[in-house]
């Protein structure tokens, strides 16, 4: 069955329909991870967009159920040049088309990712519609995207109650704002008990449970758009509790002191971009999956200053906080998927528990 693709700008792209044929409309963004799919799909970030792969054959090991970075996909749309349609690997369990068609996802095979990516490039990231109905009117179509706007992700991403992961060592309260799985992963890796709390919770609730430290995850849409949520990070900030922020949450810390964030052009969405940090000049290959990030230029330097900067477009990847336990990264250090070089700032942030634990005693 033959699907499109219909940018606000005009530009309409034909292929073959996979998974559900349902009609949608979405904000169009592009991944450069040449494995991973699986990941993508069911990292909560998503939310309210549909996903445009650009590595051009997506699918030959097929899903591994196992790996998944939440309990559902999240995109509302997915779009890869060619799909394979006969996975090989011994963990599959599924193909990507049956997984769609399960989780009532429309997707697009056939067509040109390389062009599509090229024009969201230059012109920015835009809405688009997947259809499999023939008849569209354009003019309509384009009316209709041009209203559609991501609102309320975090709200559906975030768990619906508090739930503990046991560990026998620092006890980490996880802000969920639409979390990977691999964040409070990386943590019970490192022994410690999980506290996961939805991401409207209560700073008071928070900090009554006594955590060793606080972890603010990643998450999908506007940080602008959180405004209840800023006002308890605000809170978690007075408490000097430890603090870790990742993506999302690392905008919305900024925004909680003062700090400001603005739309990126086309976003950063792959698993080979990489930061430096500043305190060492080493640079690392960094997954990541963002739209917005913090404007410098807003923060006051007695309050922050950059640890991580881009170097693609110098672009700021995390703040380091003055006088305060708190540090924040802009890209994903528990990966999933993407490269491991980060996974060191979970040690960090240990450190930091222990060294805090330590002064608290004496």
């Amino acid at each position: 069955m033959k699907a499109f693709l219909i940018l606000e700008d005009g530009t309409v792209f034909t292929g073959t329909s996979i998974g559900s044929t349902r009609e949608v409309i979405s904000e169009i963004v592009f991944n450069t991870s040449m494995t991973g799919y699986l990941e993508v799909l069911t990292d909560p970030s998503y939310a309210g967009q549909a996903v445009v792969m650009t590595y051009p054959l997506i699918g030959n090991y097929g899903i591994c159920y196992e790996d998944m970075e939440s309990f559902k996909p999240w995109p509302q749309g997915f779009l890869v040049r060619e799909l394979s349609r006969i996975p090989s690997n011994f963990r599959s369990r599924d193909t990507i088309q049956h997984f769609l068609e399960a989780y009532d996802i429309p997707g697009i095979s056939g067509i040109d990712t390389r062009a599509l990516t090229k024009i969201l490039r230059e012109k920015g990231t835009m809405n688009g519609m997947i259809t499999t109905d023939e008849g569209f009117n354009c003019d309509e179509v384009i009316d209709r995207m041009k209203k559609y706007s991501v609102a309320g992700v975090v709200k559906a991403t975030t768990c619906r109650e508090s739930h503990v992961l046991p560990g026998e060592g620092k006890k980490v309260a996880l802000l969920d704002l639409g979390a990977k799985k691999n964040i409070a992963r990386s943590l019970q890796e490192r022994g410690c008990q999980v506290t996961v709390y939805p991401a409207y919770t209560k700073a008071e609730e928070i900090l009554s449970s006594n955590p060793d430290g606080i972890m603010l995850s990643n998450g999908p849409g506007d940080p602008k758009e959180c405004e209840e949520i800023i006002e308890e990070i605000k809170k978690l900030y007075q408490s000097d509790v430890p603090i870790f922020a990742i993506c999302l949450g690392h905008q919305l810390m900024a925004l909680a002191t003062g700090a400001d964030t603005h739309k990126l052009k086309y976003g950063h969405r792959g698993g080979n971009h990489p930061v430096k940090d500043l305190e060492t000049g080493r640079v690392y290959i960094s997954s990541q999956n963002h739209g917005y990030v913090v404007d410098m230029d807003t923060v006051d330097p007695a309050v922050a200053e950059a640890a991580f900067i881009n170097v693609n477009d110098g672009t700021n990847e995390g703040l380091k906080y003055r006088g305060k336990n708190v540090f924040t990264v802009q890209y994903h250090p528990e990966a999933c998927p993407g490269p491991q070089d980060s996974g060191y700032l979970f040690d960090r942030f240990l450190k930091m528990m222990e060294v805090d634990d330590h002064a608290q005693k004496s």
